[in-house]
């Protein structure tokens, strides 16, 4: 699906955001990015991509080098590209509708995006992508009538229908609190399961990365500290990852939340204990594996 080789960003100002940074995914997989502020998660994004062009190194995705196609195709591979951005870039005057539709704009030849915009052409479809994340009574909304939380979900909403065969996100919990960040990493976990859509998720919560991916990934100061199976991820590993912050984990909360609705997150439920709490208890086993599912969140 992906492979990132050796590759560094450095940025116009001189600041080198990624270095030597080599990373593959296979279709269907699905990583979580950690790691403290600044490490380089939206960078390796961004770059992930095709968003960025990497300063040295070599990436390929979805089949092709990004970076030799013609303008047009590379238009084009990134309309098979999802994103979920942690502050959606959505028009405060523009309707819920019209937002999660521009998911396929990409998609579209250009006159049936123009014609969206006069009028909505798949309501169903989007009202379908929202109602699984409980918004669906505010597809008729303007953007700016939303709170901070409720764009987030839209943003996901949008990637939803998109159905990206690669699915980039950077933060896209952030603003919600601990159930809806649960219930929304479920439903994206699920969707990308369900599709053998490979997902990549920078997240800040590290209970919820351990807790719903398969695959962590950390991150420090612009080099790829570990790559490792969630249950081979343990507390020593992290507390050096997060030394800067000193030792401190961000985590959601330890307190369970409630199931998602089952219409949204088919038979995935949430954990019943924070996975943090079981890496302080015990050194990870290797049949722990069986413990964090493909997809969906920790049962």
């Amino acid at each position: 699906m992906f492979r990132l080789h050796d590759a560094s960003l450095a940025h116009a100002n001189g600041f080198v955001a990624l270095r030597e940074v080599t990373l593959a995914a296979r279709a269907g997989e699905q990583i979580a990015i950690v790691g403290p502020s600044g490490a380089g998660k939206t960078s390796l994004l961004r770059v992930l991509g095709a968003a960025l062009r990497p300063t040295t190194g070599q990436l390929d995705v979805l089949d092709a080098n990004p970076w030799a196609l013609p303008a047009a195709q590379l238009r084009r591979l990134r309309a098979r590209i999802g994103v979920a951005h942690q502050a959606p870039p959505l028009p405060p005057r523009q309707r819920v509708v019209t937002a999660v539709l521009a998911g396929r704009l990409g998609q579209w030849p250009w006159w049936k995006g123009v014609a969206s915009l006069a009028y909505p052409l798949d309501i169903a479809g989007a009202a379908a992508a929202l109602a699984r994340l409980d918004l669906d009574e505010r597809i008729f909304d303007r953007c700016d009538r939303l709170s901070g939380g409720q764009l987030q979900r839209v943003g996901v909403a949008r990637v939803l229908y998109q159905q990206a065969q690669l699915i980039l996100a950077d933060e896209p919990v952030s603003a919600l609190d601990p159930t809806l960040a649960r219930q929304t990493a479920q439903v994206l976990t699920a969707d990308a399961a369900a599709r053998g859509a490979t997902l990549v998720a920078s997240l800040h919560a590290v209970d919820l990365a351990l807790s719903c991916f398969p695959r962590i990934v950390g991150l420090r100061d612009g080099r790829i500290a570990f790559d490792r199976p969630a249950a081979a991820v343990d507390q020593a590993l992290l507390r050096k990852l997060y030394a800067s912050e000193g030792g401190q984990l961000p985590e959601l909360s330890a307190v369970p939340a409630p199931l998602a609705p089952s219409s949204a997150l088919g038979s995935h439920a949430s954990f019943a204990r924070s996975p943090l709490a079981t890496v302080r208890d015990r050194a990870p086993q290797a049949s722990d594996t069986a413990s964090v599912p493909a997809s969906g969140c920790w049962r």
